[in-house]
C-alpha cells in the first residue's frame, strides 16, 4: 500500500467529517491537507486522552514539536516523542506522526510541520493548565490555538496550491466556528473529565451564539472562495457545523450518519 492510500485509510479510520472532502483533492493537495489533518489529530488524541495525566500530556506534546523544529526535508528526520511508557496507551495516529509529517510534499511540507509544532506547544500549555477557561479572551485563546491557526495554514495551502487568495481573519473565524461546534457537541463529555471550555457564567445559549458568530465568519470565507479544490474542500465540514448546531439547539445530542451524509451530498452531489 502507498503512503497516500495508507494515509487515506487512517484517515477514514478517524474521521468521518473530513475523509470525504481530503479524498476529493487533487492529488498533491491532498497528500498536503491529508499530512496536515493528521498530524494535527496525531497531537489531538494526546490532548484529549483520558488515561494520561496533564503532565504526561505536556511532555509528549513538547517532545513532538522539537522534534518537528529539527526538520530538514532530509532522509535524516525523524519526527515523534519518546513514547515511554505511553507508547501502548496511544493510537496509531499519534504514534505514526512521523509518517504524515513526511507525507506531505516537501515545498510546503515545513509549513506544516511549523503549524504543528506550535499547536503543540499551545495544547502542553493548556494541558498544564487544565484548560482552565474563565474569560471569553480565554475561550478565543484556545479556539485560536487548536483551530483558528488551523484556518491560516489551510489558507497558506490554497495559496502555495494555486495561489487562492483569502481573508486570513475570517480564516481564523472558520477554524473557530468548527471548534465551537465540536465543543458544544462534546461538553457533556469533557466535564466528565473535569474540563469545561465554557467562560464563567455561560450556557449552552452563549456558547451558541458565539459558534454562530464565527460561522458566519467562515460562510464568508467559503462563499469568497473561486470555483476548485479549496472551495469543494470547505462546504463539506461547514455545512456539517451549521447542520449540527442547528441540531444541538433543538436539544439533539448530534446528527445521525443519514443526515450527514444527506448534508454532504446537497454540497456534492453525490
Amino acid at each position: 500500500m502507498n503512503s497516500q492510500k495508507d494515509a487515506l485509510q487512517v484517515l477514514k479510520e478517524t474521521s468521518r467529517t473530513f475523509y470525504i472532502p481530503i479524498s476529493l483533492l487533487p492529488t498533491d493537495l491532498k497528500e498536503a491537507v491529508a499530512s496536515a489533518y493528521l498530524c494535527m489529530r496525531a497531537i489531538d488524541e494526546i490532548e484529549d486522552h483520558e488515561d494520561l495525566d496533564n503532565a504526561t500530556k505536556a511532555q509528549l506534546l513538547r517532545g513532538i514539536s522539537l522534534s518537528l523544529q529539527t526538520g530538514t526535508g532530509g532522509h535524516g528526520d525523524r519526527f515523534g516523542a519518546d513514547w515511554g511508557k505511553s507508547r501502548d496507551r496511544l493510537p496509531e495516529v499519534t504514534l505514526r506522526v512521523d509518517d504524515w509529517a513526511k507525507l506531505a510534499p516537501r515545498s510546503i511540507a515545513p509549513r506544516i510541520w511549523d503549524a504543528t509544532a506550535a499547536m503543540a506547544d499551545r495544547m502542553a500549555y493548556w494541558a498544564e493548565c487544565n484548560w482552565t477557561i474563565r474569560t471569553v479572551a480565554d475561550l478565543d485563546r484556545y479556539t485560536f490555538s487548536v483551530a483558528g491557526a488551523v484556518g491560516l495554514l489551510l489558507s497558506d495551502l490554497w495559496a502555495w496550491y494555486d495561489n487562492t487568495q483569502t481573508n486570513r481573519t475570517d480564516a481564523i473565524g472558520f477554524g473557530r466556528g468548527l471548534q465551537t461546534v465540536n465543543i458544544l457537541r462534546n461538553a457533556r463529555e469533557d466535564r466528565s473529565r473535569g474540563v469545561d471550555f465554557f467562560p464563567d457564567g455561560w450556557t449552552a445559549v452563549e456558547m451558541q451564539a458565539y459558534a454562530r458568530h464565527n460561522l458566519e465568519m467562515a460562510d464568508r470565507y467559503t462563499e469568497s472562495l473561486p470555483p476548485g479544490p479549496a472551495l469543494d474542500f470547505c462546504k463539506i465540514p461547514l455545512v456539517l457545523a451549521h447542520g449540527t448546531l442547528k441540531t444541538l439547539a433543538l436539544g439533539k445530542e448530534k446528527l445521525t450518519r443519514d443526515d450527514v451524509m444527506q448534508l454532504i451530498g446537497q454540497v456534492t452531489g453525490r
